[in-house]
C-alpha cells in the first residue's frame, strides 16, 4: 500500500506534465516558470537544512568508533577508523563519502527455521548505492554541457570513457545501464526484503520513483525518441543566463524530464536525500576522538551558583565544633 500511494503520486506528476503541455499547452509554465521555482525551492531548503544542522549544539564528541582509540604509545592506533586529529577525521570522510565506507562493512540479520540468530555480511546494497551514487554524478557532470559553452574539457573526457564501447548510434552510454539497474535493485530490495519493506515509507519509494521518472525519461529521450539538442541547449542557456527563452522543436518528451527533475530539485531538501548534505555535518563522523587527549566543556550550558564545601563549613562552623567534628581550616 505504501509502494501504491508513491506510485499513484508519481503518476499524477506524469499525467500533470501530459495534460499541461500535451494538451493544454503550457510549455512556457513547465519549462521556465516550474524549473525556477523548483530551484528557489532546493536553495532555500538547502540553506535552511544547513543552518539548522550546523546549529545544532554539539557538547561532547559523540564520534562513532569501530578500532583503537590514541593511547599508550605501544598499542597501535586505528587512525581511519578512530581518528584523534583533523588529517585522520579527513581521510575517515573522503572513504565515507566517495566509498561508503561503513556501508560495506554493513550486516543483516536473519533468523534461521531453527531459531537462530545470524549475521551475514550484505554487500549486494553497498554495490546498489555505489553504482546509483556514482553513475548519477557522472551523468550530472555530463549534463553540463548544455549549460555551458564552451562545454568543459572534462565533460568530453567523462562521456568518451562512458561511450567507450559504443555500441549503438547515438553512443550507449554505461551509466544509463548502471543508473537504470541500480534503481530498480533498490526497489527490488524494498520489495523482496521483508524487514526493509516493513520500515519502509510512502516517502522511500516517492524518490526511488521520482529518480526512476527522471532516468527513464532521458534514457527514453536519448536511445527512443529524439529532440532537438540544440534547442535544449537554448534553453538551458536561457535559464542558468536568467534569459528565459523557448524555442521551437522541443517536444513533449523533454518537458516530462525536465518536470521529474524539477520535482526532484524542489522535493530534495525535505526529504531523507538530503544526506547528501547531512553527511558532512554529521558529528559521528566530522569529529576527531580525543576525549581522553582534551577535556570538552559543553558551553551551552546555563552558569550554576554552586555552594562550595568551604562554604558550607563556614556557614556550619559554630555547629561543627560543638558537635566535636574536626574543620578542614583547623
Amino acid at each position: 500500500m505504501r509502494a501504491l500511494i508513491a506510485l499513484v503520486a508519481a503518476a499524477l506528476l506524469l499525467g500533470l506534465v501530459y495534460a499541461g503541455v500535451g494538451l493544454a499547452g503550457q510549455q512556457y509554465l513547465f519549462g521556465i516558470i516550474i524549473p525556477y521555482i523548483a530551484i528557489a525551492l532546493f536553495l532555500v531548503g538547502l540553506v535552511y537544512r544547513i543552518l539548522l544542522w550546523a546549529g545544532a549544539p554539539v557538547p561532547y564528541r559523540i564520534t562513532t568508533t569501530c578500532g583503537q582509540e590514541k593511547s599508550l604509545p605501544w598499542i597501535k592506533q586505528n587512525r581511519l577508523d578512530n581518528p584523534s586529529g583533523a588529517l585522520g577525521v579527513l581521510g575517515r570522510m573522503a572513504l565515507e563519502v566517495l566509498l561508503f565506507r561503513s556501508l560495506f562493512r554493513n550486516t543483516r540479520t536473519e533468523l534461521t527455521p531453527a531459531q537462530r540468530v545470524i549475521y551475514q555480511s550484505d554487500k549486494l546494497l553497498w554495490a546498489g548505492a555505489l553504482a546509483f551514487h556514482w553513475s548519477f554524478l557522472i551523468i550530472f557532470i555530463r549534463h553540463l554541457r548544455f549549460f555551458l559553452e564552451p562545454s568543459p574539457a572534462l565533460v568530453h573526457h567523462l562521456e568518451f570513457f562512458d561511450g567507450f564501447f559504443q555500441l549503438t548510434v547515438p553512443t550507449f552510454l554505461a551509466t544509463d545501464a548502471i543508473i537504470l539497474a541500480a534503481l530498480l535493485f533498490l526497489l527490488w530490495r524494498r520489495f523482496y526484503d521483508p524487514q526493509v519493506r516493513y520500515i519502509s515509507l510512502p516517502a522511500d519509494y516517492f524518490a526511488l520513483f521520482i529518480l526512476l521518472g527522471v532516468a527513464i525519461s532521458g534514457v527514453f529521450m536519448r536511445y527512443v525518441t529524439k529532440v532537438d539538442l540544440v534547442a535544449v541547449k537554448e534553453l538551458s542557456i536561457g535559464l542558468v543566463t536568467l534569459k528565459p527563452v523557448l524555442p521551437e522543436g522541443v517536444g513533449l518528451p523533454f518537458f516530462i524530464h525536465i518536470f521529474f527533475v524539477s520535482v526532484l530539485f524542489a522535493y530534495f531538501p525535505f526529504s531523507k536525500l538530503m544526506h547528501m548534505g547531512g553527511v558532512f555535518l554529521s558529528p559521528t563522523r566530522n569529529l576527531a576522538n580525543n576525549n581522553r587527549m582534551r577535556r570538552h566543556v559543553n558551553r551551552q550550558n546555563p552558569e550554576v551558583e554552586v555552594h562550595t564545601y568551604q562554604q558550607w563549613e563556614e556557614e556550619f562552623k559554630d555547629k561543627l565544633q560543638a558537635a566535636g567534628i574536626p574543620l578542614d581550616g583547623e
